[in-house]
């Protein structure tokens, strides 16, 4: 399943997960889900991401010792933190560890999904075949994005 579009989510709130899947999915995005880290290392080192983004907190293995791991990796994929914690010392760990981009939970989708274009680049620029690949409604639809304004925190 290795290839530049495809992302593995780390959630393990299965609402969240299942919200951001569908949200990159309907972008064009390959996805699969691990709901801990133990699991998302496994996929990791078997199916070799582009982009990983791990929450930071999760049940068996959260997601330091994720980061730690890829930062081990001959060739280790980019990689997005979400988490809703607030500490500033966290985020500072988290980019000496490597991540590309920290998001605070909650987030838009259009924030996660600049994020990922800006480290990955978009799904399209990498698949320029077909726009309407699929029967109408089929998830082969593009999203359409609204820019953002962003003020410093």
């Amino acid at each position: 399943m290795a290839g530049d579009k495809f992302i593995l989510l780390i959630e393990d709130d299965r609402e969240i997960a299942s919200t951001i899947q569908g949200v990159l999915q309907a972008a064009g995005y390959q996805v699969a889900v691990a709901t801990n880290g133990l699991e998302g290392r496994r996929i990791i080192d078997n199916d070799h991401p582009a982009l990983v983004i791990t929450d930071m907190m999760m049940p068996k293995m959260g997601g330091f010792p994720v980061l730690e791991h890829i930062r081990s990796q001959p060739s280790p994929p980019r990689v997005i933190m979400i988490t809703a914690n607030e500490g500033g010392r966290h985020k500072a760990y988290a980019e000496m560890l490597g991540v590309d981009e920290y998001l605070r939970k909650p987030f838009a989708m259009d924030v996660l999904l600049e994020a990922i274009e800006r480290i990955i680049g978009s799904a399209e620029e990498r698949d320029p075949g077909p726009q309407n690949s699929g029967p109408p409604n089929s998830g082969a639809s593009r999203l359409k994005r609204t820019p953002t304004k962003r003020t410093p925190p």
